[in-house]
């Protein structure tokens, strides 16, 4: 799989991982986490490393954590997740929590969710990091409202990841954080890289164009995944699944050529056109 450099560290990052926003929210069923575990298994086989998950999204830190104990690779995977609420003491409590529903001795990332009290958590997230207990930090947000804000922070405090929504249908990020990430040296992970699935309801019963083949894309989920991953500021995908089919197409967007800057453009008018 493909690789981006972590600007901080020069670590080597595979470009696609997992989200685990709802599709891990599965609690104990044991049947409904099956799949999810294949889901896992395609991620590792490919090369893959990231899972991204979040004490707001309901049980998916213990399941993710449970998973990875079963299939063995909890040293394979880089893991991340978030603190989301106000207050130290609250924010050291919840990522104590999340620490045990992951099984983790340290957490790969730990990232300030939707900016809520970012100073204070971010604070407390480098303590960790300078104890060994945290990997790396980052600051998220899910919406593009908030990137002036994500800017600000991003300028003031230059954290190590910056997470953020972006899609070949919704190309805010293009207009200038992603240059302030790259400016400050920041990672870019990417979140509702398909539109939280919208993009899939506009191409449905339309074939993939021809040309599609001349950056090595076969499906229309690899074409919406590619366009993300030509853009050289964007270091992770996390498209989220619960379909091992899925993520086994998802993963091959990975592999092979990708789109330059004018093969981009004529995907987006593709898209807009839709």
């Amino acid at each position: 799989m493909l690789t981006r450099l972590i600007p901080s560290t020069g670590e080597a990052m595979p470009a696609i991982g997992v989200g685990t926003y709802d599709t891990f929210d599965t609690g104990p069923d044991k049947a409904a986490r099956e799949p999810l575990r294949q889901v896992l298994r395609e991620l590792f086989a490919a090369g893959g490393a990231m899972i991204d998950s979040s004490p707001m999204y309901g049980t998916a830190e213990a399941v993710t954590g449970d998973l990875l104990a079963d299939i063995g690779m909890r040293e394979a995977a880089f893991v991340a997740t978030k603190v989301w609420i106000e207050g130290r003491e609250r924010g050291i409590a919840q990522m104590r929590a999340s620490m045990a529903k992951l099984r983790c001795e340290a957490i790969d990332l730990m990232q300030v969710h939707n900016l809520v009290d970012w100073r204070t958590q971010l604070a407390t997230v480098r303590a960790w990091k300078a104890e060994g207990l945290i990997r790396h930090d980052g600051i998220t947000h899910y919406t593009p409202r908030a990137f002036r804000e994500l800017e600000r922070a991003i300028a003031a405090e230059k954290p190590q990841f910056v997470q953020l929504p972006y899609s070949i249908a919704v190309r805010d990020a293009e207009d200038r954080i992603l240059d302030v990430c790259a400016d400050n040296g920041a990672a870019v992970i990417v979140n509702r890289p398909v539109d939280g699935g919208a993009l899939f309801r506009a191409v449905r019963g339309r074939a993939l164009p021809d040309w599609a083949a001349e950056f090595d894309c076969a499906s229309w989920g690899q074409f919406f995944l590619k366009y993300l991953l030509g853009h050289p500021a964007v270091t992770c995908l996390i498209p989220g699944t619960s379909d091992p089919a899925h993520a086994r197409d998802n993963v091959a967007a990975g592999r092979g050529r990708l789109p330059d800057a004018g093969m981009r453009a004529r995907m987006a008018a593709l898209v807009d056109g839709l």
